[in-house]
């Protein structure tokens, strides 16, 4: 019974192939980074709320504040050269 099931599982051809999985797994990873750096951003700006008139503590958030946004980008402009790529390999 066991084997008759396996056999009418699927053909092979239904199986998602590499390319797929890999695009799903570096969306997953650039949606984590996305995420990561908006949460980086929002803590970037906690920092400076808290700073209270510290130049020094107002100097390290507006820091962290950019590298934050940079991330972003990189986290944007990936997708869209992920998206690009996966199209030429269609």
């Amino acid at each position: 019974m066991h084997i008759i099931n396996i056999a009418q599982a699927g053909v092979i051809t239904d199986a998602p192939s590499v390319s797929d999985i890999g695009m799903k797994v570096l969306f997953f990873l650039l949606s984590v980074a996305g995420i990561v750096a908006i949460i980086f951003l929002v803590l970037a700006g906690v920092k400076y709320f808290l700073a209270v008139g510290d130049e020094k503590k107002m100097q390290d958030a507006k820091k962290s504040a950019t590298f934050a946004i940079v991330g972003i980008i990189l986290a944007m402009g990936s997708f869209v050269l992920m998206m690009a790529v996966g199209q030429f390999f269609k």
